[in-house]
Order: structure tokens, then sequence, then C-alpha cells
């Protein structure tokens, strides 16, 4: 497939009581597809991909590449911090007709960088389709270097970073050194919502933010002025969505998303699955002010 660009979202898992709702689900595809997403990534963390079985798992990446037939790519969230499991895992999957993957960094047991390169380069080598890295340290106590994700680029099916390193020095140095150092068809898409402006202004390719279920016209429009060359006009589009990122992470992702989702009548519940419950009062009251009006059911 051509170049990882673009608004990404990495779309949540709708619960009915504890079961999954898909009939929301599907629905949620139609209407970010409508509002004009470039891509899907389903089984992330926003999806709460750790609480779902492997049966759960194959019906959501079968709906979700049947209702988007095509429209957008698909990566799909598959990783872990064994191996060999991930390596089953994509086995299982190689059916469905899904564009790529998403894979986290090996959580808890906190690899070396020698580990990591070896993870990645066997998780490439288990499948033909694309591969998308997820560095995300603070959830996964290890941090993928820019040395050695500069390195696993040069695996041909490697094709991008998400990147949600918690340091903006580590972050800009990537797209300082990418265009020297890295194949061109490397992508290096944001996974820190907050940063989505300043990561786009300094040369990102796109992000893949959990918040773009929220204002989703608004985070399309940044993506679409930046393409333009029009910063003061991506400026303006991100100025609204600034006061409300910090808000949909204020407790756990996905809580806050899916209340919102909830109030605007996308979902038929805010449930989560344990240990994950439902926002405070007191933050359901200050989102509520934030949106307002527009996102009440």
């Amino acid at each position: 497939m051509s170049k990882i660009t673009g608004l990404w979202l990495p779309i949540i898992t709708p619960f009915k009581d504890n079961a999954v709702d898909f009939k929301s689900y599907e629905r949620l595809i139609e209407h970010y597809l409508a509002l004009g997403v470039d891509g899907l990534f389903p089984l992330g963390t926003t999806g709460e991909s750790p609480t779902l079985d492997e049966a759960e798992v194959d019906e959501l990446v079968e709906r979700t590449v049947a209702t988007v037939a095509g429209r957008v790519p698909v990566f799909v969230g598959v990783g872990g911090n064994a191996t060999a499991k991930v390596e089953k895992a994509l086995k299982r999957l190689e059916r469905r007709a899904f564009d790529g993957i998403v894979s986290v960094c090996p959580y808890y047991n906190r690899p070396s960088q020698d580990g990591l390169l070896a993870h990645f380069r066997a998780i490439a080598a288990a499948t033909d389709r694309d591969v998308l890295i997820y560095n995300i340290p603070y959830r996964t106590a290890v941090n993928l270097s820019n040395d050695s994700l500069i390195e696993l680029a040069e695996v041909k099916n490697i094709v991008g970073v998400k990147d949600s390193s918690g340091s903006i020095a580590q972050s800009l140095e990537l797209l300082a050194r990418k265009p020297a150092n890295v194949p061109g068809d490397f992508s290096v898409l944001t996974g820190e919502d907050a940063l989505y402006f300043t990561m786009m202004a300094n040369g990102a390719e796109g992000g893949i933010l959990a918040a773009s279920h929220v204002m989703t016209e608004r985070f399309v429009e940044v993506g679409r002025r930046f393409a333009d060359n029009d910063v003061a006009g991506a400026r303006a589009a991100w100025a609204p969505l600034a006061p409300l990122v910090p808000l949909l992470f204020a407790e756990a992702n996905p809580m806050p998303i899916k209340y919102l989702l909830w109030r605007q009548g996308l979902i038929a519940s805010p449930e989560c699955r344990l240990p994950l419950t439902r926002i405070s009062d007191g933050l359901a009251r200050r989102l509520d002010a934030v949106v307002g009006e527009r996102l009440a059911a």
C-alpha cells in the first residue's frame, strides 16, 4: 500500500452488558468514515484490547474489514510481550483481509534494545502485512530508541511508527533525522494527541489520535490545512481542540471518550470492561461544559 499518512482513528470497542456491541461498532465505523478519517486502528489501547478474548478479536477484525470494505486502510493491533505469542496471533488472523498491524513494544519484561530489535524483526518476518511500531514507554516501561527505530525502518514491511515516546525532544529528533536516514516510505505518526499540531508542523505524516473520536472534523481540518501548507489555518483549526484534549485523558482512556460518544448517541452505553469503570461525576460535568450542547444526545 502507499505511504501511511493522515488522521487515523484508534477506534473504541463499545460494550453493552459486558458484551461487544457490534451494532454500535459498525455505526461508529460508518460515522467516522463519513467524517473523513484516513485509516482505522482497531484493537489498540483505546479499543481495550487486553480485555477481549480470541473469539471477540476475530469477530471485531472480520466486522471491521467487512464494514470498511476497502474505503480506508485497516491496521489491527497485534502485539505483546512474548514474541512467539504475537507470531501465533498473526497466524490466527492471517485469513482476514486487513492491511497491516500496529504492534506495541513488549511491556512489563523490559527488554534491551537488542531484544526490541529482534522482537520486531521476528514479527515483520512472520507476516506479509505492513507493520507499524507503537512506542509508548510510559505504558510499556521500555523506550525504543531513535537509533533502533531507524535501524528497524530498513526492514521492508516495517513502514512507520506511532510515536508516543512522551519526550518532545526524542520525537523532534526523530523527525529531524528521518529524511536523511530513513527510507522515503517510512512514516512518523504521532500518538501524542496534545502534540498533534506541533508534530505536524515539524514534518510528521499524521497522527493516530484517540481524541479524534470527538470533534473529528476539526482534527481532519488540521491535517488538510497542513497538506495545503496553510499553517495559520491549521493553527486556527487546532485552537478549539487544545483545551479539550487534556480533559479526554484526565481519567483513564477511553472512559472520557466513551462518555462523550454515549452522550452523542453514537454508542448505546459508556461502559468499559474491568478494571476500567466510568468517569467521575466531576469530569462528566467538565466535559459537558467544554463540549456543550453540540455533543448532547
